[in-house]
């Protein structure tokens, strides 16, 4: 069986009760030519063309966000993804992921590039008609249109499907009369080209495409942000706005399935971008860290400095280690289904939603590795990082939103489980096996292990182990509160966050693997000390996380037993992080930037 075939058809979530292997393994080192050329197009663009006039965009400058949207969309950066017979470039989806990753260091751009080309653009692409995607994606692809979604109202953020908006069918059948209003849309205060969501009749929660000047739709003012304050972000309002009937976007009453379809793909663009910010700011940190003298000399030589540095540099590798390998899964489930028989569109969504465990988690793990770098990049500039003289204030106040839109974290950690839970039940994933095994387990003599010398025989223990403390903590939390779990998540997020971890550390482990296959051990120090410092730590949280979990549900002999077993599977063996990290610092310091 080829490599790709076994890629292609592991089913979203299986990692978790199968073993991975470098071979099936897609990593970053692995772009071809074309990829790496897309991705210092990326870099240029940002450099030349969105830092230098950032702080204007900060301010609003009236047409300043879409003449920088128009430059990109002439470069292909808009419609990477859209077939080449419909105005874009065609390019697959790891492709289309480097971009979201190479534009995410520009800061409100970032947000405004991403909501058109994902949440503006592909709900017409995947959803729409001929007629439709003829007449909306080669303008939208080009970004000669911009495109906006509008989902969220004052009282309806994560409950999407409790919006008031509704849509009722004019007498004369040729239009939907639109009422309600939509809140905290991106691009809204310039977008030509709106996907909004409303009720039919107050009960069928359905789709439509809303042109710019339609009669009945206004928009409010600019809402004054915390962050991203380059970014468009304006309420929509419709008072009998009237859509012809030939823009109503899929199927009645299948709002839900574009609107959750879209999400999948932008959790993981998110992601993305978040690392590409992560990298931009670490730059920021880094060369700060190297310039700047205290008692005498660069504070970078001082070992508090340098931890920081480390563990942000092996936090944005490891998640974009997970990053990639979940992309390459997505694009080879793609094709597969194109292979199949499916459209490219159908393929795209099909693929997508068969990860969709793997985008929530990516999403958390991405929003949350920007936020510790950009708190701890404040930290390195000390009280210069408190001034809105230096950058890396604005990428502290801007990184802040990830962690809510595309589903909080709260929302897509609830989510992770939960899909994992429904699969399993659904016969799509076989959870219960591996759980009972680990059951029977805990009841046998611990394995001390063996002299076992295949390369990384250790680090693969570990992993498996890890996943073990979760079948067993998941397992025993569904079978003690049963359908009464739903309501405890504080529990779920326990469980959520020990896959986070397991995901991530095992993407990383595969990665250094492979690197190692094919450069030899020798020149991959750098990048085996940050494989094995995540590792070293991710034991210790998912023990925590585990232990959360366990004291909330059990008690008596069985908590007792469960305890032991989560210190079983989550020992790892001693590891001296420090001289790991001031490794790591040393590398990135002759280098002077990312070193990948």
């Amino acid at each position: 069986m080829s490599t790709v075939t076994i890629a292609a058809t592991r089913k979203g979530g299986e990692w978790l009760v199968k073993t991975s292997t470098p071979q099936d393994t897609f990593i970053p080192e692995n772009f071809n030519e074309e990829q790496l050329m897309v991705k210092e197009m990326c870099a240029t663009f940002i450099e030349t063309e969105v830092l230098p006039i950032v702080a204007r965009l900060d301010k609003m400058e009236e047409g300043l966000m879409p003449g920088l949207m128009t430059k990109a969309g002439e470069l292909g950066l808009l419609g990477s993804s859209t077939p080449e017979d419909l105005g874009g470039l065609g390019k697959d989806f790891v492709t289309s992921t480097l971009i979201s990753e190479g534009l995410g260091g520009g800061y409100s751009f970032s947000v405004a590039a991403a909501a058109h080309s994902g949440i503006g653009l592909l709900p017409i692409l995947y959803f729409g008609t001929p007629e439709q995607k003829s007449k909306y994606i080669p303008k939208l692809s080009t970004g000669e249109w911009k495109g906006a979604y509008g989902l969220t109202e004052p009282n309806s953020g994560s409950d999407a499907l409790g919006a008031k908006t509704t849509a009722v069918l004019s007498e004369d059948g040729k239009h939907y009369i639109l009422n309600g209003q939509k809140c905290w849309i991106t691009n809204g205060g310039f977008a030509d080209i709106y996907t909004v969501f409303a009720k039919i009749d107050g009960k069928e929660f359905t789709g439509f495409i809303v042109e710019r000047g339609m009669e009945g739709f206004t928009q409010g003012p600019e809402e004054h942000k915390m962050g991203i304050k380059g970014s468009s972000t304006v309420q929509l309002y419709f008072q009998d706005c009237k859509i012809p009937v030939e823009n109503l976007l899929g199927e009645k009453g299948k709002g839900h399935v574009i609107a959750f379809n879209i999400l999948n793909i932008g959790r993981l663009k998110l992601a993305a971008a978040a690392i590409g910010g992560s990298k931009r700011t670490l730059n920021l940190a880094l060369q700060y860290a190297i310039t700047r003298e205290q008692f005498k000399t660069p504070i970078i030589n001082f070992g508090a400095i340098q931890f920081k540095l480390a563990e942000i540099v092996t936090r944005i590798w490891v998640s974009e280690s997970a990053l990639y390998r979940t992309s390459k899964w997505i694009d080879e489930k793609e094709h597969e289904l194109m292979a199949a028989g499916k459209p490219f569109y159908e393929a795209l969504l099909g693929a997508a939603e068969e990860y969709a465990i793997e985008c929530a988690m990516l999403k958390v793990d991405g929003s949350e590795v920007l936020d510790y770098t950009v708190d701890e990049g404040v930290q390195i500039h000390g009280g210069n990082g408190f001034s809105d003289e230096y950058d890396i204030s604005r990428a502290y106040r801007d990184s802040r939103i990830n962690r809510i839109y595309e589903g909080t974290n709260e929302i897509n950690r609830l989510l992770t489980v939960d899909m994992v839970l429904k699969r399993a039940m659904k016969g799509r994933l076989d959870i219960m096996g591996p759980a009972m095994a680990v059951q029977k387990e805990l009841m046998s003599i611990p394995d001390f292990g063996s002299d076992d010398e295949t390369p990384f025989a250790k680090e693969m223990k570990a992993i498996a182990n890890f996943k073990k403390a979760i079948m067993m903590t998941a397992g025993a939390a569904v079978q003690k509160l049963m359908m009464k779990i739903e309501h405890e998540q504080e529990v779920l997020m326990n469980i959520a966050d020990m896959a986070i971890q397991t995901f991530n550390a095992e993407s990383a482990l595969l990665r250094a693997a492979k690197l190692v296959e094919q450069k030899g051990e020798a020149a991959c120090q750098f990048e085996l000390d940050m494989m094995r410092t995540y590792l070293y730590d991710a034991a210790d949280r998912i023990n925590k996380f585990g232990k959360d979990a366990i004291n909330a549900f059990a008690d008596g002999d069985e908590q007792r037993m469960m305890l032991l077993g989560l210190k079983r599977f989550t020992k790892v063996d001693p590891f001296n992080s420090k001289e790991a990290r001031r490794r790591i610092v040393a590398k990135m310091r002759n280098d002077g930037k990312y070193p990948l």
